[in-house]
């Protein structure tokens, strides 16, 4: 007689708060569709930080034309390399920073996790509340710490309810916000739109190649840095074939309609911006529609941070901190608050310093993921167990990881820190992220096949695929 499938205990109930952290997601418990993949990955992207990078295409001298070009060959690599890692989630059912324990080994993934993800997650919710309770405070006319703290109060809320709730609201303000950047766009343009030529004189102008090479790169990394979380949001699906490469092309569209949009969109206003300030400027430039303009940078806060809260409480989790899922997102939340109240002025030169950071870490880091997956045979369900496998202390991958970084260091182009081959060819443009991607894959291609660095004991991960002690909130 065949045993009969249990019902699902969470299922798609929104208003349910999720039971579930780093497990992996049984087959009763998978359902939704690919689409929703396009609605959270594009309210995600509709977000007022993909302004500030193209603002500063006339910094470094490109022309218009240079510029949009830079913009859409990053967003098209940032996109390819999302859509491959949100079907690593289908596929697996477990979170990206899960599967990281594949190549790195069990505690050998937690150094990765703990910067990538955690700190990373901390970083951006603080930048977003940062734009978002500015843009909140010039429209309310109310302190800015107010605002600040009533948008990180609604992140914490939704974080806990999780991955339901939020794949609601992302669709909701996907239709809220789409129309608002549709009416910034068509002011933008109209009252300050300039098709501006290079300018070798700029104060950033570092040759035509070097420019291009940095500026592209930025946007790219605002993807790469998206990368350990990917798989966060597509782990529910059905996995299925169609599911699969479905799930892929929606979160690559998604991905790459909004970051070539609104970085184009920062190109033009940044091109004539009067103040050095990129909320001011947006206010300037809207006029009489500086409200709806403002309106959108402050609720596309949210559709952010949504992800950066849940994703680092995920991350949390996976290091095995004994704290709930509840505990980590408000964790998350408090010091993300604090860090925004001390990262208030100066928030551009922050923000770009934190992209660089991120972005050489997590490269080599998506590159192991991504040939273990394919090269390394993690695509197999039935080696689901082996990441809950606390016998598997350290793997190869984790070398893999640590010397793509260490190899990017020399090219590390940044005002936190600039490395000596950066500083002897500057025109060479910032190359660091490319390096430790490149190296980080050379590196687990010529060790993947050896035994494993350190295995102790007898394994156990066959016994437990879930971690239900930390996983509850």
């Amino acid at each position: 007689m065949t045993e009969a499938t249990p019902a699902p205990v969470y299922g798609s109930a929104v208003t349910r708060v999720e039971p579930f952290g780093v497990d992996h997601i049984p087959d009763n418990e998978r359902h939704g569709t690919p689409s929703s993949q396009f609605f959270v990955w594009f309210a995600a992207g509709l977000n007022f930080p993909v302004i500030l990078l193209g603002f500063s295409a006339a910094w470094f001298g490109l022309s218009f034309g240079a510029a949009t070009a830079a913009i859409v060959v990053g967003a098209a690599l940032g996109s390819l390399l999302m859509a491959v890692m949100s079907r690593m989630g289908v596929r697996l059912g477990v979170p990206q920073q899960i599967q990281a324990r594949g190549p790195l080994g069990f505690f050998g993934n937690f150094l990765p996790v703990a910067y990538i993800n955690v700190f990373a997650g901390i970083g951006w919710a603080s930048v977003t509340v940062i734009l978002g309770g500015k843009a909140f405070a010039e429209l309310t006319h109310l302190p800015y710490w107010l605002c600040a703290l009533a948008l990180t109060a609604v992140e914490l809320v939704v974080s806990v309810y999780g991955y339901n709730m939020i794949n609601y609201l992302q669709r909701v303000l996907t239709y809220v916000l789409t129309p608002l950047f549709l009416l910034i766009t068509v002011v933008a343009v109209a009252r300050g739109g300039s098709l501006f030529k290079a300018d070798p004189h700029a104060d950033g102008y570092i040759g035509a190649t070097g420019g291009w090479v940095t500026f592209g790169g930025w946007f790219l990394s605002f993807l790469v840095a998206w990368a350990p979380f990917a798989s966060d949001y597509s782990r529910y699906l059905p996995d299925t074939p169609d599911v699969v490469g479905r799930t892929a092309r929606y979160t690559g569209l998604g991905n790459f309609v909004t970051i070539c949009w609104l970085g184009i969109l920062g190109v033009v206003v940044g091109g004539s911006a009067t103040s050095s300030d990129s909320i001011t400027a947006l206010h300037e430039l809207a006029g009489p529609f500086a409200v709806p303009a403002l309106l959108a940078v402050g609720l596309s806060a949210l559709a952010q941070n949504f992800l950066n809260v849940y994703g680092g409480a995920i991350s949390v989790q996976t290091l095995k901190v004994p704290v709930t899922r509840t505990q980590a997102v408000t964790a998350i939340c408090l010091l993300a608050f604090a860090i925004s109240l001390w990262g208030e002025s100066g928030t551009e030169d922050k923000f770009k310093v934190f992209l660089n950071l991120t972005a050489y870490f997590i490269a080599p880091f998506a590159a192991v993921l991504l040939l273990d997956f394919y090269l390394g045979g993690r695509c197999d369900p039935a080696r689901i167990p082996e990441l809950y496998d606390r016998s598997r202390v350290l793997d190869w991958g984790f070398v893999a990881w640590a010397g793509g970084v260490a190899a990017s260091v020399p090219f590390w182009q940044s005002s936190f820190y600039t490395g000596p081959f950066s500083t002897a060819y500057p025109g060479a443009g910032d190359l660091s992220m490319f390096v430790a991607g490149g190296v980080g894959a050379v590196l687990y291609l010529l060790t993947y096949r050896l035994k494993p660095l350190w295995v102790r004991g007898v394994p156990d991960g066959a016994a437990v695929v879930n971690e239900a002690s930390v996983t509850v909130s």
